[in-house]
């Protein structure tokens, strides 16, 4: 679900008591929550289109399948559950974070209650392309306001820090791992998923500069965290 990785993207690196510090505080969560019901909408599209999800959300629908919950109810405990992970890796959530985890599936579960089936190949092609752009506009709409990284790329990025292995190495793993789960539980893939992969990244490097917000250089020594040893 956090398809767009903060190691790809151009966003400051924050502390969480200088995310509320840093300045433009109501253009950054205007946009913080606009992006992240957009993302939840997004989702919505791609799953009406039937033709495979990304890795997360394949684990998300399979899961969602056997315990009988809502898309949206089980992206939140799944979100909780990585979140719960950030603590032995050692990462600062930020308010971006934590919303991510409740706003998103709160939002997906709006859109697929609005957004009926549909059995026109071709209308099913065209949801899916508009919610695979749709998603990277909103990646890039929340990241760029500078609120932390959602929990699975926290997750990404903790496990980068404490094992030393190169960025691609731990996505690739996670990635996959999170794909044969959700396989295994009956979740969908396809020409979406290889589509999602292929672009998101693409989409959000060409939407973050339209979505960026100017912000002025944080006094890290001041507001930086005592991290435990």
């Amino acid at each position: 679900m956090d398809g767009v990785r903060l190691v790809d993207v151009p966003t400051p690196a924050l502390t969480p008591l200088q995310q509320l510090r840093t300045g433009r505080l109501p253009r950054r969560l205007v946009q913080l929550y606009v992006g992240l019901v957009l993302y939840g909408f997004s989702m919505a599209l791609v799953l009406r289109a039937e033709l495979g999800l990304d890795p997360w959300d394949v684990l998300h629908q399979g899961l969602a399948e056997q315990l009988g919950w809502s898309f949206g109810t089980v992206t939140i405990a799944v979100g909780a559950l990585v979140l719960l992970l950030w603590i032995p890796l050692r990462q600062w959530p930020g308010l971006g974070t934590v919303s991510n985890v409740v706003v998103i599936g709160l939002a997906v579960d709006a859109g697929l209650a609005v957004l009926p089936p549909v059995e026109s190949l071709p209308l099913r092609i065209g949801l899916l392309v508009a919610g695979v752009v749709l998603n990277g506009l909103a990646g890039a709409t929340y990241l760029a306001s500078a609120f932390g990284a959602g929990p699975r790329d926290g997750l990404m990025t903790g496990l980068v820090a404490r094992t030393g292995r190169s960025v691609r190495l731990v996505r690739t793993c996670l990635e996959l791992t999170v794909l044969a789960v959700g396989l295994l539980l009956g979740g969908s893939v396809g020409v979406g998923t290889v589509l999602y992969a292929v672009a998101i990244g693409p989409l959000v490097q060409l939407f973050l500069p339209l979505v960026a917000v100017r912000l002025p250089e944080p006094d890290r020594d001041a507001d930086a965290p005592a991290v435990p040893a």
